[in-house]
């Protein structure tokens, strides 16, 4: 939809029109109460998701929340390498198939929220028929500008070619091993690797077919028919437009007469035996011998004239150019911004939103979003462009009536949709984005969004279980163990810099030279060198503490990203003192589009281009450096190594919480609360074991000297240096006492395959001896048998078990905690897949295993069979529960009463206000409480923190006066003589009165259940 806004004479009134359809729209609006998140693939399919709607439905949960549905990759495990926009995955199933859980989760009154791809696609398959085309056409594809390729590269021999990283070995080894094949099929050529295809230009086709020529005359006759259509197709060939030919008109010419010439050769070849055997000869030869390396000129030859050059997958982080998401050298990035482009990627997506198949909408990675608000804008306005365009109305086959509507569209936007605190009000379709926040970084109002997909919420909660007395303790501990002092920011630093310069050196190649070239135009900057224009750029992408920034024109550089850009380049300037301050100023100012003035008119789009693609590089460098290597690096505590997180803050106090809690509910009061997804580190229950050491540290200290010493005769010898070293050790250990199954003694196969390949990918990902891209097979082999040494040594087990014990026992109080205040707390709770009963998986792909889901549904049946008979004794279950907390049905039956009473009182989760409540007493600190109202109605959420300190140390749940004393929590004067029910024991509690102040004693309200939720009565 082009959202401009000509005047049209004779057509309807639009406005009156779109009017109607968003008070429509807004009263229908569908905001999910609680999500669940399931990982669909060849092994979980539509039907399988069909057939646990019941089970989800009687948990509570609202809206399924899927992975990417849309065609990926064969093979796919995640779905987020998708080929084809237009058509559902068919490793899921069928339209009817996926019809029909649509059909059973409206029969039990749920919707379905997608997770949306829109930066990139998968390229890797032939199933991407855009990217094919490309190869096939390159500049001249229709889709050539779909795919953010730079034609012109600085590698004069890459002009109007794609670079295809694709090859296990040099170019030439490859080729003369006989791996590059070309084949025949159907009128076309193309070039097989392996399991991967490579399209023909028809520009070569020439090369091919004419090898045989004089033969066939010969044989048949240069009178013969099909001798004369051979020739006759040499001919057109001859008259085809290049692939470099963008002219619109050669363009279209080429695209069409192509397809008339792979026809002609089809219908050929099928009729005529000797030209297909003349073919055939012709493609022996150009396959060459590979015991003859001479016999490849002609396919080298014949590779040159191609639109793509294939290469060592190891040259992508130097010369690759085409932007990629992330460094996956099969994941391509897509011109979004393009109307044609945004249409392609979205149609069949919003055709199912508005048939109410998709009721809204998680988008991937919005920080490689071209320009993220006008992207949500754009989002919002389809939406209700597609609902006009299916409802009986107005005739819109017309360009103008397109227009007119779309304008219409756009001005009830200006109108309505204010960029402030809970802007999301006026929206139609509910979408929340990926979008990781640094510490005091906002989320920016004018995305027309309800909020992220809830990592800024994972890391506040997980932070309430972790001691911040006991920082200094654990630095000294982690440091004394690795050897030396490990520092967060240098780390930091020098990751950046490494990702930088070797996994996407590239990008910030493309990126230095297109500002090189900038500066070449303006008198001002022309001395400006390319190299120092590198360094200053490596130094303050390097100082940025943020993703990105969100500048797209001078008018409208906002506070925020005006301080971040200033922040940086300041610091670059205290890191890099060598670096030119010249150089940087002007780095700050082009950033800022402060000196727009100091180039032509004309220019001016190249200064803002740059800032743009400056903007959309930082994030996946930030990523890369911090996420996916420091995470990795700095192991002190790592809990606190998560997805938004930020390991220099060691634990939150309970009012940091309350204060996100009350500005969340303010600002995004819809936004989603995760605790783990298909992109975390660790589950929310390993999170939860492993916070507990920040506070067992004197029994942390001495179990680790006590395990370091059982273990080294388990470690290898590489270049005289232990091998894993102390850091990936200290890592071992924590990982064990976070992911150990419950009640084992001693591990089964399946538990040391997955922390061995735990181990691998994470020095992997450290990057300090061992790479994805430069293996060091020794050290793998290394960490392999250390983990197999440790696992199945008798005397290191007894020693470990009884720490991992007592770990788990407080970790689980942790985990309870923390699952009632997803559910409660402002925002919408969402689960991921098996996380109701307790889960230790680990990062993908260990957290993609099959979930059982029988299980989970005879727990849930039985749970459901005693709780909800009319003489139940909840309190019997409440005190059961406890004593077998191991066996995770605790955890699911905490979550099916609280999202049972978020179902029952969604006027008071939705709206509700929100105050924190504050304790009294000696154990008051270890309490996190607060009370949600609405229209007389109320809620008390009660979470214990802190729990090993809170019971002394001692292995008892964190119930009863023997725990909780005199422990006082407020309550606001007007809830005086009030009574609540205990949702978890159904226990009436009346508020009293102590010292003057109204309020509930905790022993009471958790006397033998260890989280409260108490509703009004």
């Amino acid at each position: 939809m082009d959202p401009s806004r000509p005047d049209f004479d004779d057509l309807p009134d639009f406005d009156t029109l779109v009017e109607q359809t968003m008070q429509r729209l807004l009263a229908e609006r569908r905001i999910p109460a609680a999500t669940y998140r399931v990982q669909f693939n060849a092994g979980f399919t539509f039907r399988d998701a069909q057939a646990i709607v019941p089970y989800l439905h009687a948990l509570g949960i609202s809206d399924l929340y899927a992975s990417p549905l849309l065609q990926a990759r064969p093979g796919s495990a995640h779905g987020y390498d998708i080929c084809d926009y237009d058509h559902l995955n068919d490793a899921l199933g069928t339209w009817e198939d996926f019809d029909a859980l649509v059909e059973t989760l409206h029969a039990h009154g749920m919707g379905l929220m997608l997770d949306m791809v829109p930066n990139h696609m998968g390229i890797g398959a032939a199933c991407n028929n855009w990217w094919m085309d490309v190869l096939e056409n390159g500049p001249s594809s229709a889709y050539g500008g779909f795919f953010d390729i730079d034609w012109q590269p600085v590698k004069a021999e890459l002009a109007n070619k794609v670079l295809l990283p694709i090859l296990e070995d040099q170019y030439g080894a490859v080729l003369e091993s006989g791996k590059l094949r070309l084949v025949y099929a159907d009128g076309a050529f193309a070039v097989h690797y392996y399991d991967t295809r490579l399209p023909v230009a028809p520009d070569s086709y020439a090369r091919i077919l004419s090898a045989g020529v004089d033969a066939l005359v010969e044989e048949l006759g240069a009178e013969d028919e099909h001798v004369q259509e051979l020739q006759s197709i040499l001919t057109a060939l001859s008259y085809l437009p290049p692939y470099t030919a963008t002219e619109p008109d050669q363009a279209a010419e080429r695209r069409r007469e192509k397809e008339v010439i792979k026809r002609r050769i089809a219908a050929l070849l099928d009729a005529t035996p000797d030209v297909k055997a003349a073919v055939d000869a012709a493609l022996t030869a150009i396959n060459g011998d590979p015991d003859d390396p001479a016999s490849f000129d002609r396919l080298d030859a014949l590779l040159a004239e191609q639109p793509y050059r294939p290469a060592f997958w190891r040259v992508a982080s130097d010369e690759i150019n085409y932007r990629r998401f992330f460094d996956i050298n099969d994941m391509a990035a897509i011109h979004i911004e393009d109307p044609a482009v945004f249409n392609a990627v979205h149609d069949t997506v919003l055709d199912l939103a508005t048939a109410g198949k998709i009721n809204s909408l998680r988008i991937d990675h919005s920080d490689g979003l071209w320009n993220p608000a006008d992207y949500f804008r754009r989002l919002q306005e389809s939406y209700v462009y597609h609902q006009i365009c299916a409802a009986p109305g107005p005739n819109l086959d017309d360009t103008a009536a397109e227009q007119a509507l779309g304008a219409a569209i756009h001005r009830w936007f200006d109108a309505h949709y204010v960029p402030q605190p809970d802007s999301a009000a006026t929206l139609p379709l509910y979408v929340v984005t990926e979008k990781i926040l640094s510490e005091t970084e906002p989320l920016p109002y004018d995305w027309a969004v309800f909020g992220t997909t809830g990592y800024d919420f994972l890391n506040v909660v997980n932070g309430l279980f972790v001691d911040p007395a006991q920082r200094d303790r654990l630095t000294g501990i982690y440091d004394a163990f690795a050897g030396h002092e490990m520092d967060l920011e240098a780390i930091v630093r020098s990751s950046k810099q490494r990702i930088m310069e070797d996994a996407l050196a590239s990008e910030i190649g493309s990126l230095s030279r297109q500002l090189e070239r900038i500066t070449e135009v303006s008198r001002r900057y022309r001395d400006f060198t390319l190299g120092g224009l590198s360094a200053a750029i490596r130094q303050v992408i390097a100082a940025m503490n943020i993703y990105r920034t969100y500048i797209t024109e001078p008018e409208n550089v906002s506070d925020r990203d005006q301080r971040y850009i200033l922040a940086a380049v300041l610091e670059a300037r205290r890191r890099a003192p060598n670096t030119s301050r010249l150089v940087l100023t002007f780095i700050r100012d082009t950033l800022l589009l402060r000196n727009l003035d100091s180039f032509r008119a004309e220019d001016r789009p190249r200064v803002l281009n740059f800032v743009m693609r400056f903007q959309q590089i930082t994030g996946p460098i930030m990523a890369k450096s911090f996420e996916d290597t420091t995470f990795y690096i700095y192991n002190r505590l790592a809990s606190l190594n998560e997805v938004g997180g930020h390991p220099e803050n060691f634990g939150v106090t309970p009012g940091d919480f309350h204060a996100e809690s009350l500005k969340r509910r303010a600002e995004w009061p819809h936004a989603m609360l995760t605790t783990s997804t298909h992109d975390t580190k660790r589950s929310e229950d390993v999170r939860a074991h492993i916070d507990v050491l920040s506070e067992l540290p004197d029994e942390w200290e001495a179990a680790l000297a006590q395990w370091r010493s059982i273990n080294a005769a388990h470690k290898s010898t590489i270049d005289g240096e232990a091998a894993p070293d102390a850091n990936d050790e200290y890592l071992l250990y924590q990982t064990l006492l976070g992911a150990w199954p419950d009640g084992n003694s001693a591990p089964g196969e399946a538990f040391r395959d997955r922390m061995a390949a735990y181990m691998v990918k994470a020095a992997s990902e450290a990057k300090v001896h061992t790479t994805w891209i430069s293996p060091d097979e020794d050290y793998i082999a290394a960490i392999q048998s250390f983990v197999a040494g440790v696992l199945g040594d008798a005397a290191f087990l007894d020693a470990f078990v009884p720490l991992q014990r007592r770990v788990a026992f407080f970790g689980r109080f942790n985990a309870l905690a923390q699952v009632l205040l997803k559910v409660t707390a402002p925002g919408m709770p969402d689960l991921y897949q098996g996380t109701e009963l307790w889960n230790y998986s680990l990062v993908d792909p260990d957290n993609r295993r099959v979930v059982d889901y029988e299980k989970r549904r005879e727990i849930l049946d039985d749970l459901a069979a005693v709780d909800t008979q009319p003489d139940s004794d909840r309190a019997a279950l409440a005190r059961s529960l406890v004593e077998s907390a191991d066996d995770g049905r605790i955890k699911l039956y905490a979550i099916r009463r609280a999202l049972a009473v978020r179902s029952a009182l969604r006027d008071v989760f939705d709206h509700g206000s929100y105050r924190a409540l504050e304790a009294s007493g000696r154990r008051a600190a270890h309490l996190c409480a607060f009370v949600r109202e609405h229209d007389g109605r109320a809620v008390i959420a009660v979470a214990p923190r802190l729990v090993a300190g809170l019971t002394g140390r001692q292995e008892r749940a964190p119930v009863g006066p023997e725990v909780w004393g005199d422990t006082w929590l407020a309550l606001p004067p007007e809830h005086a003589g009030r009574t609540y029910r205990s949702v978890f024991t159904g226990d009436l509690i009346a508020a009293g009165e102590r010292g003057g102040t109204i309020g509930l004693p905790v022993a009471e309200l958790l006397a033998y259940f260890p989280v409260g939720l108490l509703e009004l009565i």
